[in-house]
């Protein structure tokens, strides 16, 4: 996958195998799954079948999540970037298009999902051409659903998952057309 998009201060790019350990350090801390199912990584062979299966993503789908890097230092912040869910079921829904992303926690609170969460947008509703796009958080992350609607993300309903855990539900769908 070639594709490359810059913000302000952000590369986003297609995952490499020379991620995993900036990777397994965002992913083997607790603080960063408090709203994902409680259950960080404890393997660095875990990041590398998780790139991997992105990879093969990129090759499916044309598109994934992404490894998102401050251009100035070059640290690898986390991940951000669209997915085409396929063979899983949320809310009800599958086949769909997915925007998500995760930092590192020391990369919180710094406007970086905000500014990437734009470009994302951008991308897939003016060169996808995307009719809509989904995202879902855990009920209790009020970050996380702050930048949704920061960005003009629509909350649409609250629901439950398969282990009866509260998640929010967002659309937003192309402006253009």
């Amino acid at each position: 996958m070639n594709l490359i998009l810059e913000t302000e201060r952000l590369l986003l790019r297609p995952f490499e195998l020379s991620d995993a350990e900036a990777l397994f350090d965002m992913d083997k801390n607790p603080e960063v799954h408090t709203y994902l199912w409680q259950k960080p990584i404890t393997k660095i062979e875990e990041v590398h079948d998780y790139i991997n299966m992105v990879r093969q993503q990129y090759l499916d789908n044309n598109i994934g999540r992404f490894s998102t890097i401050i251009k100035e230092t070059g640290e690898l912040i986390g991940w951000t970037g669209i997915k085409f869910v396929t063979g899983h079921i949320e809310n009800g829904n599958t086949n769909f298009y997915d925007y998500g992303y995760r930092l590192n926690e020391k990369f919180w609170n710094k406007g970086y999902a905000t500014e990437a969460s734009v470009a994302w947008l951008d991308y897939g509703f003016n060169t996808m051409k995307i009719d809509k796009m989904n995202a879902y958080t855990h009920f209790d992350n009020g970050a996380s659903n702050h930048i949704l609607q920061k960005v003009g993300m629509n909350f649409i309903e609250d629901y439950l998952d398969e282990h009866g855990a509260p998640w929010k539900w967002w659309q937003m769908k192309n402006p253009n057309l």
